[in-house]
């Protein structure tokens, strides 16, 4: 739902126009979803009231449950749309770091994992 469908392996346009007229409730939540990534691809900020509204007339449950939770910190969602930046660096980093503690669970002191952390992250800059 989220892809075009030209990008949609296994499902052509004339298959989904079936299944779309098939299921009517099925219509709704595609042109919802739709819409919300044109809003996000486009930078329409200004649009997110408005799709929220159509969102929530809508009764889907999880469509519902989706608003209601970026209803929550809308601004975030509106500077996450208008803004290019991200935090997808630093959640890297700790995700790794949280990798290698996996692995070292209950295996020797926390000087370990961090002179195993050094170690791992030396031999990345020199490769």
């Amino acid at each position: 739902m989220y892809n075009p469908i030209e990008k949609v392996k296994g499902i052509t346009e004339l298959q989904l126009g079936k299944v779309l007229s098939d299921y009517p409730a099925l219509t709704g939540i595609y042109d919802i979803v739709r819409t919300f990534t044109e809003i996000m691809f486009a930078k329409r900020v200004r649009d997110l009231g408005a799709w929220i509204e159509s969102a929530k007339a809508l009764g889907a449950e999880e469509i519902n449950s989706f608003v209601n939770g970026m209803s929550r910190d809308l601004e975030a969602v509106k500077n996450a749309i208008k803004f290019e930046y991200n935090n997808g660096l630093a959640e890297g980093n700790i995700n790794k770091i949280k990798l290698y503690k996996r692995i070292m669970y209950g295996r020797n002191s926390f000087e370990l994992l961090r002179c195993k952390t050094r170690l791992l992250e030396q031999r990345r800059f020199i490769n």
